[in-house]
This record gives structure tokens, C-alpha cells and sequence, in this order.
């Protein structure tokens, strides 16, 4: 029995250091230039809040385009009322989508689509928050906030900022019952959006 218990404490001990030996080893993360807030409702009853830090000193218009949206007052333009309309567990949560809340609509501040930006920032680290597209130079208002690491998704979407806080909330998101298409079969979504002050935050990786 003592051996067995020997194995376990030794099993655990390695896997603790794994996990912070990778997380040591993940590249630091810029600065936060602007923090954003999702107040999340499912089915009209609120869950919590997500804040997101944003990475504007390496992709300014990128970000520029999601904190405009996540700030405006317009019913027909922006991320206030809009819902997380595609969730896959162990993947992803996607919403952004405020035209048609059905994954095909949405327009970026600049009119339109717009061209990525770079690649810089990497899918390295759960909770990155990262843009939707349909191929190459075809960013607009859908958005994504990764659950697991993602490296596959590296040169093809643009990572822009991080989620800082209401991790639960995300998780719960993550596991909720979906239908046809991945969508939430309870109705997911964004009740109210804003800016908040950027101060000293830290992720999950460095609690």
C-alpha cells in the first residue's frame, strides 16, 4: 500500500512540474493597452463577467476595432445584445456576430472586412482571445475566446488580447448544451459590453 501511494505522490509531483515547467516557457505577454467587460446572460440570467485585456502596442487596429464595438451604444452596430452563437468544449467559444447572431454576418469599424493584421501573438495558452474569419484578410466583428491551446490556428487568425478575469465564467460556457450547428441551446449572450481602466492584471498563467 505504501508503494502504491509512493507511485501517486511521485505520479503528482511530475505533473505539477510539467504544467509550470510549460507555463515558465511560455513567451511573456505585452502589455495590456485596454481592458474590455462582457456582462454574460444565459437566458435572460446572468452568469458573471468576462474581462479581457487587449495587446494594442501589436495589433492597434485590431484592437481598436473590437474595443470600438464592445463600446458602442448602437443597437445595430456593435456587441451589446449580440450573442455567443457557436461553442465547442475542449475549443472554443465564438460570438461577435451582431447583424444576424448566426456566424455569417457583422462588420468591422472600417467598413466591412479587414486585412490581418499580423501573426505575432500565438495560440499558446488557453484563454487567448483571437479573431474569426473566413480565410485570408477577412476580419470583421467575429471574435473567439480559446479553452485549450490552439497552436494549429497559428498564422491563420490574429490573437489580440486575453481573458483577465471571470474564468468561471468561461469554463461554464464552455460545457453548456448545444444543438445543431454547435449553437447554445440556451441562449448565451453579451447583456452588456464596456471599457474599463487598464491596470496592473495578471493572468491565469502567472497566479
Amino acid at each position: 500500500m505504501m508503494k502504491y501511494f509512493s507511485i501517486l505522490a511521485i505520479v503528482a509531483s511530475l505533473f505539477v512540474f510539467f504544467k509550470f515547467t510549460a507555463a515558465a516557457d511560455l513567451p511573456e505577454n505585452p502589455p495590456f493597452t485596454h481592458k474590455v467587460y462582457f456582462d454574460i446572460e444565459e437566458e435572460g440570467k446572468s452568469i458573471g463577467r468576462i474581462t479581457i485585456g487587449l495587446f494594442g502596442t501589436v495589433v492597434p487596429k485590431t484592437v481598436e476595432n473590437f474595443r470600438q464595438l464592445a463600446i458602442s451604444e448602437d443597437p445595430k452596430f456593435g456587441y451589446k445584445g449580440s450573442i455567443f452563437h457557436r461553442i465547442i468544449p475542449k475549443f472554443m467559444l465564438q460570438g461577435g456576430d451582431y447583424e444576424t447572431g448566426k456566424g455569417y454576418g457583422g462588420k468591422s469599424i472600417y467598413g466591412g472586412k479587414f486585412d490581418d493584421e499580423n501573426f505575432t501573438l500565438k495560440h499558446d495558452r488557453p484563454y487567448r482571445l483571437s479573431m474569426a474569419n473566413a480565410g485570408k484578410n477577412t476580419n470583421g466583428s467575429q471574435f473567439f475566446i480559446t479553452t485549450v491551446v490552439t497552436s494549429w490556428l497559428n498564422g491563420g487568425h490574429v490573437v489580440f488580447g486575453e481573458v483577465v478575469d471571470g474564468f468561471d465564467v468561461v469554463d461554464y460556457m464552455e460545457n453548456v448544451k448545444t444543438s445543431y450547428g454547435d449553437k447554445p441551446v440556451k441562449e448565451l449572450k453579451i447583456a452588456d459590453a464596456g471599457e474599463l481602466p487598464v491596470e496592473q492584471v495578471n493572468t491565469k498563467d502567472e497566479l
